[in-house]
């Protein structure tokens, strides 16, 4: 799932990597399919298919850029409420995305995981997915992390059943109970929290999305709708985050120092 960056696209984001910081996370918020779909009179699956592209742009540019993680937000819990047909068809286009560019994720030394409910998947996904992730589990380049059947309440909502439980099990002790604590029960407990967020289409929502570990992220939108979304705008997005003084609740003079 790599495409091919231009030179001017490489130009631009080794200019990136001399001025400033790059993200070490950078999740995305992939919005618009639909919208874009029906600018054009197609139905909606065309625009989620032409999203695939995006994808692809987007995988490439972060390795490129040294970006240690790429979340998206694929399919959220709510998604599921979406008409039927369109949940079906969302479903078959995963699993052949899957089948179409594991082999070059990992020649691209990119690691696939996952986070959400998968038990909720169809089997057939569950399956193209465990193959896919074993298959590039030693790959180093960046690791795509895909949110499938996700939402950060549900998240949540399950790392405090498992804190409960192992709380009466004797594991932990209620002075256990902190933040950290909290965020090693979380999907997200292998990478570091966003440090940019962006969500293409123009919404000023987080639509329930890694509601914990955005708590510090840096938010951009783009109007772009998300099959249009291309390297310029993810270009722009890390421009942005590169002006701006992350500073955690402290006050600018405590971070210059």
């Amino acid at each position: 799932m790599a495409a091919t960056l231009s030179e001017q696209d490489k130009t631009r984001f080794d200019q990136l990597k001399k001025i400033g910081e790059i993200p070490k996370h950078i999740a995305i918020i992939m919005d618009g399919n639909g919208r874009w779909a029906k600018k054009r009179n197609l139905p909606r699956v065309a625009g989620h298919k032409e999203g695939v592209e995006s994808v692809r742009y987007m995988v490439e540019a972060c390795a490129h850029l040294g970006v240690e993680v790429l979340t998206l937000y694929t399919f959220s819990t709510e998604n599921w409420n979406r008409p039927k047909d369109e949940v079906s068809t969302l479903m078959r286009l995963i699993v052949k995305s899957l089948q179409n560019e594991t082999d070059e994720l990992n020649k691209n030394n990119i690691k696939l995981t996952v986070i959400g409910d998968i038990d909720s998947l169809p089997t057939i996904v569950q399956k193209e997915l465990e193959q896919a992730i074993n298959k590039t589990k030693n790959n180093s380049r960046l690791t795509l992390n895909l949110a499938l059947s996700y939402s950060g309440r549900w998240e949540l909502l399950e790392a405090v059943k498992t804190i409960i439980r192992e709380f009466e099990e004797g594991k932990i002790k209620k002075s256990d109970i902190n933040e950290e604590l909290i965020s090693e029960h979380l999907t997200t407990k292998n990478f570091p929290d966003p440090d940019l967020m962006i969500r293409s289409g123009g919404e000023y929502r987080i639509s329930n999305f890694l509601l914990w570990q955005l708590a510090y992220s840096e938010l951009y939108v783009s109007d772009v709708l998300w099959p249009d979304f291309r390297t310029i705008e993810l270009y722009e997005a890390i421009k942005d985050f590169q002006k701006r003084e992350r500073r955690f609740g402290l006050v600018s003079e405590q971070v210059s120092h």
